[in-house]
């Protein structure tokens, strides 16, 4: 049997491999000189794999049609995953929240695993676009590439990706091939986004890191926490990113300037009450000092301008002169430090894509497509999509594994 594999990324090169081990005869097309170039930039060059969690676990942290994916993610769970991976000569590490890692920290021993585990079978790697499905009376048998190369096979699995990354390859092909076969496609927005925000202070913090503060974000539409965990978060040019930023990003919807409100917990350990003793005995100790001066001990150097600011006590107010309802105030801000989001950055700058194919339209146990006869989707470009800490790259791999299963 011929397979014709579209796109050389983490979902490519399993379904690939899978396929290929399986006796078939497989080619990957793949757009760039080297494949999985997405691969190589995940998790800050490192390559989160996956999460060691399990079934039920993995699907409440995919929000977007984690249902659709029982099945496959049964079949090919993490733990499946992580043997799969060591037994082609990749050692992993769990780390911090359960995240899977290579032991030698590098994305590059992940790419160079899959490929070699799809060398070894014989698949065949292709340079080059497809720009059109071979269709003919409800069957796929094929693919047109942009030189007119024409690719004929038994069944086609489309694993192009989303629209994040653009320079990786992924450019929203597989939306239009599958807009050929007749596939539905949910409008492609950026989840996993850095965001930008309306007010111009967090800006001037550019660059500056926030770690173990709590991050809740809000949809002031239904007055409702959407999203609040403790962790990390950075200060952009534009507005706020970080991990925090990026998790609380895939939980909105549609997106209007002002729609949601975030809101940091600078102190999460501390009660405002026991904020506010703390402040008492601070200003107590730098009584003569200026407000502006006094608060070394208590947030970092580059945020102290923008809370003194936002506090409304005049920068140099001597300590001694700050009344209670003043201080008390103060406690509140640092316990509840506040931004409007004006929007998402560009999809571009997403790390992964929500939206793509209409995951009705697929099979859930070997994501065939319903509507035609030998044509599979795998990866980012369905309709699927989870949070950090290894989901993602996981999806790719359960639904790459399912379409190659089924060949």
């Amino acid at each position: 049997m011929k397979v014709v594999v579209i796109g050389g990324g983490a979902a490519g090169l399993m379904a690939a491999a899978t396929a290929a081990e399986n006796g078939h005869s497989v080619t990957v097309i793949e757009r760039n000189p080297r494949p999985a170039r997405k691969v190589m930039i995940t998790g800050k060059g490192r390559c989160n794999v996956t999460n060691r969690c399990d079934v039920t676990t993995c699907i409440a942290n995919i929000p977007r049609n984690g249902r659709f994916l029982y099945s496959a993610l049964s079949r090919f769970e993490p733990q499946a995953l992580m043997a799969w991976l060591e037994e082609r000569g990749l050692p992993l590490k769990t780390e911090r929240g359960n995240r899977v890692f290579p032991v030698s920290d590098k994305a590059v021993d992940v790419v160079d695993c899959l490929v070699n585990a799809a060398k070894r079978a014989d698949v065949r790697f292709l340079q080059g676009r497809v720009v059109k499905l071979q269709l003919m009376d409800g069957v796929c048998g094929g693919v047109v590439l942009e030189d007119g190369t024409v690719l004929c096979g038994d069944s086609v699995i489309v694993c192009t990706g989303g629209k994040s990354y653009p320079v990786t390859g992924s450019t929203g092909d597989g939306y239009m091939l599958a807009e050929q076969a007749g596939h539905t496609i949910v409008t492609p927005r950026p989840s996993l986004v850095p965001l930008e925000t309306v007010e111009y202070w967090p800006c001037e913090l550019q660059g500056l890191s926030l770690k173990n503060i709590t991050l809740t974000a809000t949809d002031t539409k239904t007055k409702k926490a959407i999203y609040a965990e403790t962790g990390e978060m950075l200060f952009t040019h534009y507005g706020v990113s970080g991990p925090l930023v990026l998790s609380a990003s895939a939980h909105m919807g549609e997106m209007t300037q002002g729609r949601y409100a975030l809101s940091i917990d600078l102190k999460p350990g501390r009660t405002a009450e026991q904020l506010d003793a703390r402040l008492v005995r601070e200003f107590a100790e730098n009584a003569n000092v200026d407000f502006v001066n006094a608060l070394g001990t208590l947030l970092p150097r580059k945020l102290i301008p923008a809370m003194v600011r936002l506090s409304g006590i005049p920068a140099h107010t001597k300590c001694h002169s700050i009344t209670r309802e003043k201080r008390m105030a103060f406690a509140q801000l640092l316990k509840n430090l506040t931004m409007t989001v004006a929007d998402f950055r560009p999809i571009e700058e997403a790390v992964v894509t929500s939206g793509g194919v209409d995951v009705k339209q697929v099979d859930t146990r070997t994501m065939a497509s319903k509507l035609v006869s030998g044509l599979y989707f795998a990866g980012e470009v369905l309709d699927v999509d989870g949070y950090t800490g290894g989901f993602n790259l996981q999806i790719a791999f359960a639904t790459g594994h399912a379409a190659g299963e089924a060949q």
